[in-house]
């Protein structure tokens, strides 16, 4: 028998299926801005430039809030794990202090924004919570609690938790949140579109001339003229300042299942330990009295391992420290870290002028997305931000710094950009149903996909980003590319970018 796919789906997708189908951009259209990504990032900047007066086009290439942000665990808390401690030593106490006021702000807005807009979204205020098992590293959370609290955050060290474990020692926080997402945005896209916002899906943006003003070209042949553009899509689509540089794809995988409200830890928490695992809990619709028990972790890089077996580690794990939990759901995300730990929100390279970016929010994009919302409607109204030298995209002197992780990242992406040529391909007639492989045919190289039905489907293995070689992820049924993130479903079309064109189909 045919091995099923792990994945189920996103638990909030399933539970939010709805939001108003939104057309293609089909006539050339003319805006104050125009907003590339209809996530968190992207319609949280829409909305709040729609509310400053600004006439604005969301463009699309998929569904709203169905990418990354319909796949999130919802964290709404300005702790992320060990920032603090490392931002004290890399930005100084002010910069820290910055970066908690900036997390924090976004936090508190949203809470007003759902008590403006009356969203029904699941809100619930909980204390998050970083912790370690290894007594080995409870200084080093000690540290993180002071420089957290130094940094303005209600932070203590504490050694009791509401984990049905122990633990050696946590960082607690206290007044955080957590919230339905896509309930959030869809509220979010309704309210943008009654105040005049424009919103395009299945639109994909292939173009960008900057010039004044600006002109955004797409795929269905339509042209947005905006003065300023924002790009909102995770991972640039757009490389004028050699971003991909400095950023790097990690793919993290969740699990969920039902639990009973006594057995609720009631807060939201994280350890780096173990591949990292994180754990939250959510109300589920209905009268079972149950609620869901939501675990990530298994963190990687797309287009590596076997993410079958990261799935199972990660259903182990929850079946061990929460016995007896029904686990329903199965689904993995997509993250973008940095590779000098703070977001990048602003213009989009040094000669910018009417373009902006927000990426590289490193697993936490939910408050931080938030936060680019306000800072970049900030800059282009023209108002003053206490952060945005923070988080600008142009820093130069933070990338020298932390050169060493900038190195190791451009090492991987060359290991693989060659490494994977000289790989051996296995045989096409080799792969079982439900499986794919890069394999040899003849003298060229081919992504291969054997349906369950045992019909080959056949691709060019070279991503249409930078032209590395793709993988076959057997668990999501997807190709992968191990160098920036780019994902394609089994015949080729475009999962994630930064690629904006599927991989060219092939006859086998």
């Amino acid at each position: 028998m045919t091995e099923k796919p792990h994945v189920s789906g996103s638990y909030w997708l399933r539970t939010a299926p709805g939001g108003a189908a939104r057309p293609a951009l089909e006539d050339d259209l003319d805006v104050d801005v125009a907003v590339i990504g209809a996530g968190v990032a992207g319609l949280s900047t829409a909305w709040e430039l729609a509310r400053a007066g600004r006439s604005v086009a969301v463009l699309e290439a998929g569904r709203v809030a169905a990418g990354v942000t319909g796949h999130t665990t919802a964290k709404l808390t300005a702790l992320h794990t060990l920032k603090y401690d490392r931002l004290r030593r890399t930005r100084g106490t002010e910069g820290a202090r910055l970066y908690a006021r900036s997390q924090t702000e976004a936090i508190e807005h949203a809470a007003e924004v759902v008590a403006e807009l009356g969203i029904d979204c699941d809100w619930e205020s909980r204390s998050a919570y970083t912790y370690v098992c290894d007594a080995g590293r409870v200084d080093e959370l000690r540290a993180e609690a002071a420089a957290a609290k130094e940094a303005g955050l209600p932070a203590s060290f504490v050694t009791d938790t509401g984990l049905p474990f122990p633990v050696a020692g946590a960082v607690r926080v206290t007044g955080q949140a957590q919230f339905h997402p896509r309930k959030y945005l869809l509220a979010l896209a309704e309210d943008l579109v009654a105040r005049g916002g424009r919103i395009f899906e299945h639109t994909t943006v292939h173009g960008l001339d900057e010039g004044t003003p600006c002109r955004v070209s797409t795929g269905t042949g339509a042209t947005v003229t905006a003065r300023d553009v924002v790009v909102a899509t995770h991972y640039p689509i757009f490389d004028r300042a050699l971003l991909f540089a400095r950023l790097s794809p990690r793919r993290e995988l969740v699990v969920a299942g039902n639990i009973g409200t006594d057995r609720d830890p009631d807060g939201m928490y994280i350890t780096p330990d173990e591949g990292t695992r994180s754990v939250r809990t959510a109300p589920l619709d209905g009268e079972s009295g149950d609620r869901l028990l939501v675990v990530t972790g298994e963190h990687f890089t797309p287009g590596t391992g076997d993410t079958r077996e990261r799935f199972d580690r990660l259903s182990a794990w929850a079946h061990d420290h929460f016995p007896g939990v029904d686990l329903t759901y199965a689904w993995a995300t997509q993250d973008i870290d940095p590779t000098d730990t703070v977001p990048m929100v602003g213009p989009l390279h040094p000669g910018a002028r009417h373009t902006y970016v927000a990426t590289g929010f490193g697993g936490w994009g939910m408050s931080g997305g938030m936060m680019a919302g306000r800072l970049l409607t900030a800059q282009i109204t023209g108002e003053e931000c206490a952060w945005s030298d923070l988080y600008d995209p142009r820093r130069l002197r933070t990338a020298v710094r932390e050169a060493p992780a900038l190195l190791k990242l451009q090492a991987e992406v060359a290991g693989h950009f060659v490494g994977d040529r000289l790989r051996p391909a296995p045989p096409v007639d080799s792969l079982p149903p439900g499986e794919g492989a890069v394999v040899r045919v003849g003298g060229d190289r081919l992504a291969v996909y054997r349906d369950d039905a045992g019909t080959l489907h056949a691709v060019s293995p070279r991503c249409t980003h930078l032209g590395c070689l793709v993988s076959f992820n057997a668990a999501e049924r997807a190709w992968e590319c191990p160098c920036h993130g780019s994902r394609f479903d089994t015949d080729g079309k475009v999962i994630e970018g930064p690629a904006t064109r599927p991989l060219e189909r092939r006859d086998i």
